[in-house]
């Protein structure tokens, strides 16, 4: 038990140790990227410039940490968690979020291989399972927080026809959504405004919302605005009807969730049958059902088995998950 403890011990310490190393490499105070950000818009004016080189974003540190940087920006690990934690609306950093999952991957294994050797075939991947943790609640919160921004969308695109037949610019129609709207839509369109009204061009700062906000009706807005600044036409009419069709696709989801309502309870009715008839066999007869807790068999047929009902599950959800 004692070899344990100090296992458990190396183990944080060398988890602490990382922490703080990577932490080195990415941490920039805010002060640093508002100069990399001014300096960028001084060094590189004009239109060209502005898009290869946008507003806002901060640049990194090169300098320090190249192995890092070079083996992260090689499995393009750091951009894509960075944009998710912009799409999630976190202000978290991407290091803490990687050290976050390898602590806790790494504690739970050794958790689980040291301290219960009866259960050591499921410590790899109940470690991963935990390790992906943060990645859950943060794809979780991007969820929801785009499902708010779809529901904010239409009433926005109607606010802003409404203001440019009052005889205000498109990009004012923008800013005047910030204060008239609450988050999360308040905020994105803030600082497409505020992209805008800093030099970069708006097709530019369109196309980076709509990175942002990965949501097709955003698409069909962006594609709308740019092909109305190119070819003409009336934008406030435009708008409204695309507010139109938005509600329409509303009404259709709706309908079509009412009718795959039993689709998805016939899963999860599947998915939990076995589990209850497990722990009544074990109750029932619990000699019998040892035998998948002590034989290393039986412990590979319940993770087996588990595996094929989280697949059949996910089938499942898949099949009644229709996009509209």
């Amino acid at each position: 038990m004692t070899n344990f403890w100090l296992i458990l011990a190396g183990c944080w310490a060398a988890f602490m140790l990382s922490w703080w190393m990577v932490a080195r490499v990415f941490r920039t105070s805010e002060a640093k990227r508002m100069r990399s950000r001014l300096t960028g818009d001084a060094s590189s004016p004009g239109r060209k410039a502005a898009s290869q080189a946008p507003a806002l974003m901060p640049v990194e540190d090169q300098q320090t940490g190249k192995i890092v940087l070079r083996l992260l920006a090689r499995f393009q690990v750091r951009a894509r968690l960075q944009l998710l934690l912009e799409q999630a609306g976190l202000k978290w950093r991407v290091a803490r979020v990687l050290h976050a999952c390898l602590s806790l991957a790494l504690a739970s294994f050794a958790l689980l291989w040291y301290g219960l050797p009866v259960v050591r075939v499921a410590a790899l991947p109940v470690g991963l399972l935990v390790g992906s943790l943060p990645l859950v609640y943060i794809l979780r919160c991007k969820k929801k927080r785009l499902h708010k921004f779809e529901e904010q969308f239409p009433d926005s695109l109607e606010f802003v026809a409404r203001s440019m037949r009052a005889g205000h610019a498109f990009s004012v129609s923008l800013e005047m959504l910030h204060r008239e709207f609450q988050e999360p839509l308040a905020s994105e369109f803030r600082r497409t405004f505020d992209e805008h009204n800093l030099g970069l061009p708006l097709e530019v700062a369109l196309q980076k919302l709509a990175k942002r906000v990965p949501l097709m009706d955003l698409q069909f807005f962006v594609s709308a605005v740019m092909l109305q600044r190119r070819t003409g036409g009336n934008l406030a009419e435009l708008l409204d009807k695309l507010a139109h069709v938005i509600r329409e696709r509303f009404q259709l989801r709706g309908r079509i969730k009412t009718v795959s309502a039993h689709g998805r309870m016939t899963g999860t009715a599947l998915s939990l049958i076995p589990m209850g008839v497990a722990g009544i066999m074990f109750f029932v007869n619990r000699e019998s059902m040892m035998f998948f807790i002590d034989d290393d068999t039986g412990r590979l047929m319940i993770g087996a088995a588990a595996g094929l009902q989280l697949l059949g599950y996910g089938v499942i959800r898949k099949i009644v998950d229709i996009e509209v």
